[in-house]
């Protein structure tokens, strides 16, 4: 009886050798960390889309920021969204990098979406935090030098996510 094929410990060599393989691909591609990473490249488009939007709605207007922007207190961190209150809630359940103080720090930039720089307000991809469109996970600060400076909350494999122009 000479029949040709495959012995069953052949077989589980075959199988342990492309398990063991498969185990260092797996760990060696980390895809947590891709997954953390494409979240903050995420992050970082959305608040360069957001600060463009900003600034040439400016330069569109001759000077003058958005009203929402304008009516804002100096130096005073506010979180991008549609609510009126719970602005801070984020910062206070440390799912925030900035520190926003009052609970109605909140600025809401429909403007930008209502004269066609935006195609929506962007919500920051789902970290730490849940964000909405009534908290985005982004912040705004205006400086009384009259920078704009853009941050996301979350930053999950950089030190911080945030441009100001």
């Amino acid at each position: 009886m000479n029949k040709k094929g495959f012995t069953l410990i052949e077989l589980l060599i075959v199988i342990a050798i492309i398990a063991i393989l498969a185990a260092v691909v797996f760990v060696a591609l980390d895809p947590l960390t891709r997954f953390q990473d494409a979240r903050d490249s995420s992050r970082w488009a959305d608040i360069s889309g957001l600060i463009s939007a900003i600034k040439v709605d400016q330069v569109d207007n001759g000077g003058p920021y958005l009203a929402a922007i304008t009516a804002l207190s100096d130096d005073t961190v506010y979180m991008i969204g549609t609510d009126v209150i719970g602005c801070d809630d984020a910062f206070d359940a440390g799912n925030c990098d900035a520190t926003i103080v009052a609970d109605i720090s909140c600025v809401d930039l429909a403007g930008l979406v209502t004269e066609g720089y935006l195609g929506s307000v962007p919500i920051s991809p789902d970290g730490n935090g849940t964000w909405t469109a009534g908290t985005t996970g982004y912040t705004l600060t205006k400086a009384s030098t009259g920078i704009i400076t853009v941050q996301a909350c979350e930053s999950e494999n950089s030190t911080s996510i945030s441009l100001a122009r």
